[in-house]
């Protein structure tokens, strides 16, 4: 496995793109979504911590087609799906997974054996479970869609009526099995119509858990609206 590793070199390239960027030595990125950090780069990867809605991140490297990278912010540090990272000029965001295979923009580093062999050993673990894959946010992709209605002050898969608290009780106190999903549980993403959801006080939603996360889900389209830590 390999690593996409961002230079002063990849800045300047990107700068020339959209010139408003900062030239530094260390390249950073935002998150377009409250987004898990995990331990490996893969969905079912034990989880380090979460970043904020717009969080600033400093990009280690990524993977070379940008599908996670490695990434540090404050005390937390591990693997983000690069599908929700991006690099904001203004109003402009640029998604990291643009950035993939292109080589005025990236390096290509090797990735140590030890972290591709436990990520390899975790990913076929998680496999022998995964029965679908989450369906990324409509309207251009999970960044575009994220990003953009982040900008114009909307929230994709916000809920249209805040859950209750009854309604939050209910999921915590009543667990349910884990439901593995190729791709990362943000907001917004949509469960597969084939996989099983439970009923709640709120008829508005249903619930369910997915990679070890449990989400509430829009009643109507499958959309998760809210992650409960």
């Amino acid at each position: 496995m390999k690593l996409t590793k961002f230079t002063v070199a990849s800045v300047m390239a990107i700068s020339a793109a959209f010139p408003a960027f900062a030239q530094t030595e260390t390249t950073t990125a935002k998150a377009g979504t409250e987004l898990t950090v995990r331990a490996e780069p893969t969905p079912f990867g034990a989880i380090n911590g979460v970043l904020e809605k717009d969080q600033d991140v400093t990009i280690d490297g990524c993977l070379a087609d940008v599908s996670w990278c490695k990434i540090s912010a404050g005390d937390t540090m591990g693997w983000a799906s690069g599908q929700y990272l991006y690099v904001e000029d203004n109003a402009n965001a640029v998604p990291l997974i643009d950035m993939a295979g292109n080589e005025e923009v990236i390096t290509v580093i090797e990735q140590t054996e030890e972290t591709t062999t436990k990520t390899d050993q975790n990913l076929a673990a998680a496999a022998t479970g995964t029965i679908g894959a989450l369906t990324a946010v409509a309207l251009g992709g999970p960044v575009g869609a994220i990003v953009a209605s982040g900008i114009a002050g909307t929230a994709v898969g916000a809920a249209a009526v805040e859950p209750s608290e009854e309604t939050i009780t209910f999921v915590t106190s009543n667990p349910v099995e884990t439901v593995y999903l190729d791709g990362e549980v943000v907001v917004g993403a949509v469960i597969p119509s084939e996989v099983t959801t439970y009923e709640l006080p709120q008829p508005e939603y249903r619930y369910l858990n997915v990679n070890g996360l449990p989400v509430l889900v829009s009643a109507d389209n499958g959309a998760i609206v809210r992650i409960i830590r």
